[in-house]
């Protein structure tokens, strides 16, 4: 499980470079709009849409690399007060039911992506596939980072953080 957990480590530090990065997009791109409209007196047309797609994408990436530093939302003091049995039965579920979703994340948005790929966003030129590629990459990370998590618990390891 060694290269594995090297891989996903580090696919999960790119993810989060790539989503601080967009979020400091996104801060360019709104104040730059700001400074256009007011101080020009001329509002781009194309910033509203380069900003929501910067969004999608902190979103997604962000949510990767929280699903493998186990950042997303859970119940654990509750989990932690049950015996190390149902703990043990209360993780794989988790693991299956993050792996499903990231299987239905990737899919869904990978056949979204399809429908509308011959569509462009007026305002960028650019196709409107582009909205959904970030939330495909982000559903087979989590895929691997789940099957990072579910290969931990049955081996007894545990999953090192990506910021360590």
């Amino acid at each position: 499980m060694n290269w594995l957990t090297q891989l996903d480590a580090r696919l999960s530090r790119w993810a989060m470079y790539i989503a601080v990065a967009c979020l400091l997009g996104i801060v360019a791109t709104v104040l730059g709009s700001v400074i256009w409209r007011y101080v020009l007196n001329d509002a781009p047309s194309w910033s509203e849409q380069v900003a929501l797609i910067l969004v999608i994408n902190v979103a997604m990436f962000g949510a990767a690399a929280g699903v493998r530093d186990e950042g997303h939302i859970g119940m654990e003091s509750l989990v932690g007060l049950l015996p190390k049995t149902y703990q043990f039965y209360i993780a794989q579920i988790v693991g299956f039911f993050s792996i499903l979703f990231g299987v239905s994340l990737a899919w869904g948005c990978a056949s979204m992506a399809f429908s509308v790929a011959d569509m462009t966003i007026p305002t960028l030129g650019i196709s409107q596939a582009w909205r959904y590629m970030p939330a495909v990459v982000s559903g087979v990370l989590i895929i691997l980072f789940s099957v990072e998590h579910l290969i931990a618990i049955y081996t007894g390891e545990e999953v090192s953080p990506s910021w360590h």
